[in-house]
C-alpha cells in the first residue's frame, strides 16, 4: 500500500489530517484555477504529485486516462479521484465538493447581478462585447480536440456525418454515442465489409429520429424543478468530452425543445462559466437560478455533478484494466468525435446570435486568431471583449 492509500485506511488522526489538507487544497483550487480544464488538470497535477508527493506521475496519468472514459467534466472528476485516493470515500465527497462550491457560489452571485441589473446598458454592453469572444473560446476549444480526435479518415469521416447529424436536428444522444458505437464494432469484428456497412447505417438511423426530436421541439413545457434536476442528471451521466459539448445539450433541451430559455440567455451562461474559475459545469448553476432561483441554481448543480461522484467510485478500482482495454479506447475514439460534432454545430447556432455586426466580427476573428496562436488565457480574452463593449456603450 502506498503513502496516499494509507490515509484512508489509517488512524482516526491521520484521516482528519488528509481530508483537512484536501479541502484546504480544493478550496483554493476551486476559487482560482481559471483556463479551462487542462489548465486545472496542470494545477492539480503540481500541487499532489511535484509539491505533495501524494502519488506517482504514472498514477496521475492512470486517473487522467480513465476520466476520459466516464462522462463528466474531467478537471471536478480528478479532484474527486485525488480525494478518494488519499482519504477513501470520505476523501472522494470533501476533494469533489470544496472543487465545486467556491466556483458554484460566484456563478450564484452573478446570476444574482444578472437577473437584478442586466437589462441595464452597461451590463448590455459587457456582454455586447463578451459574446463574439465565447464564440472564439468554443472554436479554440473545437481545434484542440479536433486535432487530437481525428486522427483516422474513418474518424472523419464519422466527425462529417455526425455533424451533418447534429445540424439536422439529430437527437444529441445518438450524435454523441453513435461514433463511440461503430468504432466500437469496427474494433470488435475488425471486418471492413461490417465497418461499412455499420457507417452507412448511421444516417437511416439518425433520420429516423429527425422527425420525433424536431415534434417534441415544437411544444413548451411548463418549468418545474423535477425536471430541471432530471435533465441536469441526465447530462450529467452521458456527458463526454469537453465541458462545451454541454451547450448543444442545452440548446437542445432547455432552448428548443422545453422554451425554458433564449439563445441569447445560453450564450450569457457560458460566458459567466467563462469568466469564473473553476469547473465550466457550473454553467448548470446560472441557468439554474435563471430559472428558479436559488432552489433552482441548487437543484441544478447537485443533478450535473451527482453522476461525477458516483462515476468516479465505482471506477476507482477498475483503472488499471479500463486504460489498457482497445475497446475502451476505440469507444473514447469515436465518442470524441460525436462530442465534436455536437461542438462544432451548436457553435454555428450560437454564432447567428452573438455576432451582429462588424464590431462583433472583428472581436470573434482577432479573439480566436489570438487564442489558437499565442495560448492566451480564456478568461483574460473574455474579460477584455466585456470592457470593449462597455466602452463602446459609454462612447454611444
Amino acid at each position: 500500500m502506498d503513502e496516499s492509500t494509507s490515509h484512508a485506511t489509517g488512524n482516526p488522526a491521520a484521516r482528519r489530517d488528509a481530508l483537512r489538507e484536501l479541502a484546504l487544497l480544493f478550496l483554493r483550487l476551486g476559487t482560482v484555477a481559471m483556463g479551462g480544464p487542462a489548465a486545472h488538470i496542470a494545477m492539480m497535477e503540481d500541487e499532489v504529485v511535484r509539491r505533495r508527493r501524494w502519488m506517482t506521475h504514472e498514477r496521475f496519468l492512470d486517473m487522467l486516462g480513465v476520466c476520459n472514459l466516464i462522462p463528466g467534466p474531467n478537471s471536478t472528476e480528478m479532484a474527486i479521484h485525488i480525494g478518494q485516493l488519499r482519504a477513501g470515500f470520505a476523501g472522494l465527497i470533501v476533494a469533489g465538493a470544496c472543487f465545486i462550491l467556491p466556483a458554484a457560489a460566484i456563478v450564484l452571485a452573478i446570476a444574482w447581478m444578472y437577473v437584478r441589473y442586466g437589462t441595464m446598458p452597461q451590463a448590455i454592453g459587457l456582454l455586447y462585447g463578451i459574446k463574439p469572444v465565447i464564440i472564439a473560446v468554443v472554436l479554440q476549444a473545437l481545434w484542440g480536440l479536433g486535432r487530437t480526435a481525428i486522427k483516422s479518415r474513418l474518424l472523419a469521416a464519422i466527425a462529417i456525418v455526425s455533424l451533418a447529424a447534429s445540424l439536422l436536428n439529430v437527437n444529441d444522444m445518438i450524435v454523441l454515442l453513435g461514433g463511440g458505437i461503430v468504432m466500437l464494432a469496427i474494433r470488435a469484428f475488425e471486418d471492413r465489409a461490417v465497418a461499412r456497412a455499420t457507417l452507412a447505417a448511421i444516417p437511416t438511423v439518425a433520420s429516423g429520429m429527425k422527425g420525433p426530436a424536431l415534434a417534441a421541439a415544437a411544444i413548451a413545457v411548463p418549468f418545474s424543478l423535477t425536471t430541471l434536476f432530471l435533465f441536469f442528471l441526465k447530462v450529467g451521466a452521458v456527458l463526454f468530452g469537453s465541458g462545451y459539448v454541454l451547450l448543444a445539450f442545452i440548446r437542445t433541451d432547455l432552448v428548443d425543445r422545453l422554451r425554458w430559455l433564449t439563445e441569447a440567455q445560453l450564450l450569457d451562461a457560458v460566458a459567466v462559466g467563462q469568466v469564473t474559475p473553476g469547473p465550466v459545469f457550473t454553467t448548470a448553476t446560472f441557468i439554474g437560478y435563471l430559472l428558479g432561483g436559488f432552489r433552482g441554481a441548487v437543484v441544478a448543480t447537485l443533478g450535473i455533478f451527482l453522476p461525477s461522484f458516483f462515476f468516479v467510485s465505482i471506477s476507482g478500482p477498475l483503472i488499471p484494466h479500463l486504460r489498457r482495454s482497445p475497446l475502451a479506447g476505440a469507444f473514447l475514439d469515436g465518442v470524441n468525435v460525436g462530442a465534436w460534432a455536437l461542438m462544432a454545430a451548436v457553435t454555428l447556432f450560437l454564432a447567428r446570435a452573438a455576432i451582429i455586426d462588424v464590431t462583433t466580427m472583428i472581436l470573434a476573428i482577432a479573439s480566436a486568431f489570438v487564442l489558437i496562436r499565442c495560448r492566451v488565457n480564456s478568461a483574460w480574452l473574455v474579460l477584455g471583449g466585456g470592457l470593449i463593449g462597455l466602452l463602446m456603450t459609454i462612447w454611444r
